[in-house]
């Protein structure tokens, strides 16, 4: 078995190599050109981001529920026992605000 091969072979894998290399470093030149470099960063950003707002939404989210379960019935009904304290007591600081408003205003 012979592994000549003929010069018409050997110059078709040169140009077959050239071309391969030409491509390489179109990709290197598109991978280090400034606004690849940027629109990454730009990507890893806006992902962190997405990641950090998707956990603050299921963070909020969990309060919500917690805070419903505790005013109302499975059913959905309100706890009238914890309701109408939570709303003395909302009414109470309104009033204390709105006191200490007209207070400073004099």
């Amino acid at each position: 078995m012979s592994d000549a091969r003929t010069p018409a072979q050997i110059e078709a894998d040169i140009v077959r190599r050239r071309e391969q290399l030409a491509v390489t470093l179109d990709e290197i030149g598109i991978r280090v050109h400034p606004k690849t470099i940027i629109g990454d960063a730009k990507a890893r950003v806006a992902s962190t981001v997405d990641q950090t707002a998707g956990r603050a939404f299921v963070a909020v989210n969990r309060v919500v529920s917690d805070v419903k379960a505790r005013f109302t019935h499975a059913d959905g009904t309100p706890r009238l026992e914890r309701v109408v304290p939570a709303a003395l007591a909302v009414v109470a600081v309104v009033g204390l605000i709105a006191t200490a408003g007209r207070k400073a205003g004099k």
